[in-house]
C-alpha cells in the first residue's frame, strides 16, 4: 500500500508541475510585442502618367483603312501578279507528274544511259528508281529538266523572291557515288 501511495504522490506532483506558468506564455507574449512593434515599409507607388493625345498630322493623305487605299493595294497587287503570273500560269494549268510530290533534296542521281537516242537519267527517290527525261517535272517549285549529262541533271525551277515575284533558278542533281 505504501507503494501505491508513494506512486500516486508522485503523480500528483507531477501533474501539478504541469500546470504552472510555463515558458510557451512568455514566447508567445514576446511575439505579440515584436508584431506590435514591426511596421512595414511600403515604398509609395507614383503617380501614373498623364496621358496626352497626339493630333493626327497626316490629314491630307489618304486614310490607312479607307476603301480607297484598299483599291490601290489591290490594284497594285492584281497589276504585279498579271506580270508575274505569265511565268506560273502554264504551271497550274498542267497536270502535275509523280515526281513533283518529292522535295529535290529527297532524290539522288544514281545513273545515266541513252534510249532511243535520248538521254535517260536514273533518280532514285525513296528506295524506288524513276526514269527521268528532259522535258519531264520534278521537285517541289515546277522543276523542269532541261539537261541531262552523264554526271548531272539541270532542271529550271520557277520559285517565289522575297518580294514575292516568280523567278526561274536553276538547280542541278548531281551523280551520287555508292559509299562502301
Amino acid at each position: 500500500m505504501k507503494l501505491d501511495a508513494l506512486i500516486l504522490a508522485v503523480v500528483t506532483v507531477a501533474l501539478l508541475a504541469g500546470c504552472g506558468a510555463s515558458k510557451e506564455d512568455d514566447i508567445r507574449q514576446w511575439l505579440v510585442e515584436q508584431r506590435n512593434q514591426t511596421r512595414p515599409r511600403v515604398k509609395p507607388i507614383p503617380a501614373p502618367k498623364q496621358f496626352v493625345p497626339e493630333q493626327y498630322t497626316n490629314a491630307t493623305a489618304i486614310e490607312p483603312f479607307s476603301n480607297q487605299k484598299l483599291t490601290q493595294a489591290l490594284s497594285r497587287d492584281s497589276a504585279q501578279l498579271a506580270s508575274n503570273g505569265a511565268l506560273v500560269a502554264p504551271e497550274l494549268a498542267r497536270r502535275k507528274e509523280p515526281l513533283e510530290a518529292f522535295p529535290l533534296d529527297g532524290m539522288a542521281l544514281v545513273g545515266s544511259l541513252v534510249k532511243a537516242g535520248q538521254p535517260v537519267a536514273l533518280l532514285k527517290v525513296e528506295n524506288l528508281l524513276y526514269q527521268v527525261k528532259p522535258g519531264n517535272y520534278l521537285g517541289l517549285n515546277y522543276g523542269k529538266v532541261t539537261k541531262i549529262t552523264e554526271t548531272e541533271v539541270t532542271i529550271r525551277e520557277i520559285v517565289q523572291d522575297a518580294v514575292g515575284e516568280w523567278v526561274e533558278r536553276v538547280a542541278t542533281l548531281q551523280l551520287q557515288e555508292k559509299s562502301k
